[in-house]
């Protein structure tokens, strides 16, 4: 019996060794959280390692840890473990799987485990779904792996993770980051939340897609995008008239005004009226985010679109002029099992919400629910929209109308993704900064934890007026490496001197463009559990995380499966 069968629960208890583990857990968890009886304690708990995040980096840390008998507490904020792995983004970007080891191959391994069990295909037949898109795939002999998944198996295998390891998570914690954050000496002493939950460590780690403990620890950090001057790159920076996908308005010519033609009417909604910057140069604006929604068209599973309280027709009048222009890239998305598909932006004017997000990184828990919620509104607008406005042809209205929410996705939030895709938001200047000479191969990586191998991808950034006059998209870019790169320990690590003891596995040290490629699921993964590594072999050793000798570091990430080289394949 496989414990992943997609109609049972996310904590199986299937025979005496699941009910032994799951006593385990609950020990494990009532030993480490006595003290938080109230709401307002500060009583510290106490742990080897703390991590700050519920992302899949953070599982994959928790457990490398916990297999090195160090104990660990993950405190985040979700509900929901597995980062944007469990909230729609189940059409994985790999580039070369052979380079993909340890804890993360492992995870894709027990997604092959899952679709082989009959009962997982309830709304598809297996053989239907057959190889469809990055689908089964084996790396060798020793592990059958598949690449495509729904976000609720992606979340059950998260949480077997963790019951398997007897990990205790506390959920609904957000970091005080104004005064929670106590830094002496160099290291961090302890990290408090808003509850008043207290927790020290001999090492902390920065499991967030914002870099929040990372921040508030008063490391350097980044946002937006480095000019190309800073690091000698190409492809940093603003790249007008550089157009490596679909995604922009190419030859259409679209006025941007209210009244095309004439400046004096005003401007369309979601057009900036800033200027673009020069090619080249550095800025503060971030990459478009987006809501992965897991959509369907099976029968019985569906929840249609339904048009929103606040929906304002006038907000995707841009939209109609690129209609009108003959383009009709709209609904797209990677297809993944039991008839669903991981629905992402495509063409000019999708679902990314260009320019609504630059002041997400850094904004209060507050601000970033407002940034949030507008792109939620536009979102559902925009697919309410495609279904029924008159400036969409009859038949790709009709074609829309059949597809819907998954019924069986995130049930507890109106089959909505927990999660916005945040692409890129803080970036620490660590002790190693990747860019695009690493990852190009241009220059040589000496100290590398995991490899990376995907497109160096970043969505468009910005939408503006050309000098001529019609509206453009800019930022959206895909640049391939030859083959596979290393990624440096530094990577990881802030300078010494800013901080000894945090380990940052997300929000990482790289340049904008690098982060393009750094910045994908399964990368995140291995990062994960090469921090714990050098975390569990620190404390061990009773020395500080700066000083572990790499080159015993990288016998024991070799040793449990970490690919470093070409050569381990």
């Amino acid at each position: 019996m496989h414990l992943f069968a997609s109609n049972r629960p996310s904590l199986l208890l299937n025979g005496k060794e699941d009910m032994k583990r799951f006593a385990t857990f609950l020990i494990t968890l009532v030993f480490l959280t006595p003290r938080c009886h109230a709401a307002d304690s500060t009583e510290p708990l106490q742990a080897d390692v703390v991590i700050y995040g519920g992302t899949s980096a953070a599982i994959t840390a928790a457990v490398q840890l916990a297999q090195m008998d160090r104990s660990v507490i993950i405190a985040c904020p979700e509900k929901h473990l597995g980062g944007m792995s469990a909230s729609g983004l189940g059409f994985t970007d790999v580039g070369d799987k052979s380079v993909i080891g340890g804890l993360s191959r492992e995870f894709y391994h027990r997604v092959y485990l899952h679709y082989q069990d009959e009962f997982a295909w309830k709304w598809q037949p297996r053989e239907e779904y057959g190889n469809e898109g990055q689908g089964t795939t084996a790396i060798d002999d020793r592990m059958q792996t598949m690449w495509t998944f729904e976000p609720h198996v992606a979340e059950q295998i998260f949480e077997t993770f963790i019951s398997e390891n007897s990990i205790a998570v506390l959920r609904g914690e957000w970091l005080d980051r104004e005064n929670g954050v106590v830094v002496a000496g160099g290291k961090i002493q302890s990290i408090a939340m808003l509850s008043g939950k207290v927790f020290e460590a001999e090492v902390f780690m920065d499991a967030t897609y914002e870099g929040d403990l990372m921040a508030a620890a008063g490391v350097t950090y980044t946002t937006g995008r480095e000019a190309n001057s800073v690091y000698g790159e190409t492809w940093n920076g603003v790249q007008c008239g550089k157009f490596h996908h679909s995604h922009n308005f190419q030859q259409l010519n679209i006025s941007p005004y209210v009244i095309p033609g004439d400046p004096t009417s005003g401007v369309l909604p979601r057009i900036s009226t800033e200027p673009s910057g020069e090619n080249g140069s550095g800025d503060k604006r971030i990459q478009a985010y987006n809501y992965r929604l897991c959509t369907t068209n099976a029968e019985g599973n569906i929840v249609p679109f339904e048009k929103p309280e606040n929906y304002d027709p006038a907000q995707y009048e841009l939209l109609r002029r690129v209609f009108r222009g003959g383009r009709y890239s709209m609904f797209g998305g990677g297809k993944i099992p039991n008839n669903k598909r991981d629905v992402n932006n495509v063409g000019p004017f999708s679902s990314d919400n260009i320019g609504m997000n630059y002041d997400y990184p850094e904004a209060s828990y507050e601000e970033r629910k407002a940034i949030l919620d507008e792109h939620i509104n536009y979102h559902k607008g925009l697919l309410y929209f495609w279904g029924h406005d008159e400036s969409v042809p009859e038949r790709f209205r009709k074609s829309i109308r059949k597809w819907g929410h998954a019924k069986d996705e995130f049930v507890d939030n109106d089959h909505w993704p927990y999660q916005i895709y945040v692409r890129e938001a803080r970036r620490m200047v660590g002790d190693f900064v990747m860019t695009e000479n690493e990852i190009l191969g241009r220059n040589k990586v000496d100290k590398p934890i995991g490899m990376g191998s995907y497109t160096m991808d970043s969505h468009n950034v910005q939408r503006y007026i050309t000098p001529e006059g019609f509206v453009q998209n800019e930022g959206d870019l895909g640049v391939d490496a030859d083959q596979p790169y290393q990624i440096h320990l530094g990577t990881i690590l802030p300078k010494e001197e800013e901080c000894k003891n945090l380990l940052v596995l997300t929000a990482v040290s790289s340049s904008h463009i690098a982060f393009g490629s750094i910045r994908m699921e399964p990368v995140f993964m291995i990062l994960g559990q090469s921090a714990a590594t050098i975390a569990g072999m620190a404390i061990e050793k009773d020395i500080d995380i700066h000083e572990l000798e790499y080159s015993e570091l990288k016998t024991k990430l070799r040793a449990d499966g970490q690919i470093l080289d070409i050569s381990d394949r």
